[in-house]
């Protein structure tokens, strides 16, 4: 890559991606006086079916901030445990209502909501600059280390410059891809078919979702529709397909009898989003002047809604070990290995509880007729304490981290 192009920028941090990794690493080094681009392929963050549970361990980070209380003026529902139906079986597992934390519970609010609420606040800070419709397409290597990205704007190709690169780019990393960097794949049984449909006054609530009839299906309450997830065995969209839609539609009436009227909503496939389910991890997460963090090091599955705020607690550590050698302009590979060496462990522990409930899940599918709770979840349920500690892991997770970087004005 010789000669000029239309524009290059030079900062000291390019961040790769807009989402929750990257907006909130954008925010939290450009507060601690590092100055900080963020490149979003995208013109918006409006994108439909991303996870939108906000967990107590990030409303900590945002309330360590300062704006939890703005935050919480947000339009938003807040669920204190999580539960489902199997058969006829009600039940909740987890219970948020004795967590030590501000917040006991999950708020549940559309990710662009919190996206645009953290990126409005980086706004303000002089060194924080966001680039939408700036889509990184390459890296830009000095040498055997990482000097900035290659990015696609509407207006030409440009290159970014930076001391340090963070990619935040999500599960299908272009930036993981373009370093070469090695990926763990764990095998998942399921897929998701994600959907809207409209949701009514007085329609029961359901986060963890109902089982029956060798099929699960999640519904996330958007106010005035569900997000709905239909759990489906990997592979088997095609075959679904050529069933047609309505015994799709026909699927969804005999698990939630409530939504039968509604699913006549459904008018083609193209209403139908596929989610591949993904759970793999990066064995190493850096390489000189570029780190990974977040689904690009990690990608997690759905279940319990953890992967957003895995993400956000990547960022934090990776802004608490970078921003000092960030402004000094000096980051080091022991640097980059200490964040990794920090939130490898959550993602190891939470990647494996996650593996072993897809492989026992994987049994829903073997049944074909109504559905009774087996026996081992009644007497699991059962077990004192049970419903808070796995309130405490999914609130609040493995190692949850807290805001060391000092607010810095420039």
């Amino acid at each position: 890559m010789n000669g000029r192009l239309p524009e290059d920028l030079e900062t000291g941090c390019c961040v790769v991606g807009g989402g929750p990794a990257g907006i909130m690493l954008g925010y939290l080094l450009a507060r601690a006086g590092v100055r900080v681009t963020v490149l979003e392929k995208h013109n918006d963050f409006f994108r439909d079916f991303r996870g939108d549970t906000i967990h107590p361990s990030t409303m900590q980070v945002l309330d360590e901030l300062g704006f939890l209380d703005d935050f919480l003026k947000m339009p938003h529902q807040e669920v204190t445990g999580l539960g489902g139906v199997v058969g006829d079986f009600r039940f909740v597992a987890a219970d948020f209502r004795h967590l030590p934390a501000r917040c006991k519970f999950i708020a549940l609010m559309p990710q662009w909501d919190f996206l645009n609420f953290v990126s409005e606040r980086a706004s303000k800070l002089p060194g924080f600059d966001l680039r939408m419709q700036h889509e990184a397409t390459d890296l830009i290597w000095d040498g055997d280390r990482v000097g900035g990205v290659l990015a696609r704007t509407p207006n030409g190709e440009i290159r970014v410059r930076a001391d340090q690169v963070v990619a935040c780019d999500g599960r299908h990393s272009t930036v993981r891809a373009a370093a070469k960097l090695e990926l763990q794949e764990f095998g998942v049984p399921i897929d998701v078919l994600w959907f809207r449909i409209s949701r009514h006054a007085g329609d029961p609530e359901q986060v963890l979702g109902r089982v029956n009839y060798g099929k699960a299906l999640i519904m996330i309450d958007r106010f005035d529709y569900f997000q709905a997830g239909m759990i489906v065995p990997k592979g088997s969209l095609d075959g679904i397909q050529r069933q047609g839609l309505d015994a799709f539609k026909d699927t969804i009436r005999r698990i939630a009898p409530f939504l039968d009227g509604r699913v006549e909503e459904l008018h083609d496939w193209d209403q139908v989003k596929l989610l591949t389910v993904q759970i793999n991890r990066l064995r190493r997460w850096h390489r000189p002047g570029l780190l990974c963090i977040g689904d690009a090091a990690h990608a997690m599955s759905p279940a319990g809604g953890v992967g957003i705020n895995l993400a956000i607690q990547d960022a934090v550590a990776a802004a608490n070990g970078l921003a000092g050698p960030l402004r000094n302009r000096r980051v080091t590979e022991p640097d980059l290995a200490a964040v990794q060496n920090r939130r490898e462990f959550p993602a190891r522990i939470t990647q494996a509880v996650q593996v072993r409930a897809h492989n026992a899940f994987a049994n829903i599918f073997r049944q074909e007729g109504p559905m009774n709770a087996p026996w081992q979840l009644k007497a699991v349920l059962a077990i004192p304490g049970l419903r808070r500690a796995l309130g405490y892991a999914v609130g609040i997770g493995v190692r949850p981290e807290h805001v060391r970087t000092p607010a810095i004005r420039q």
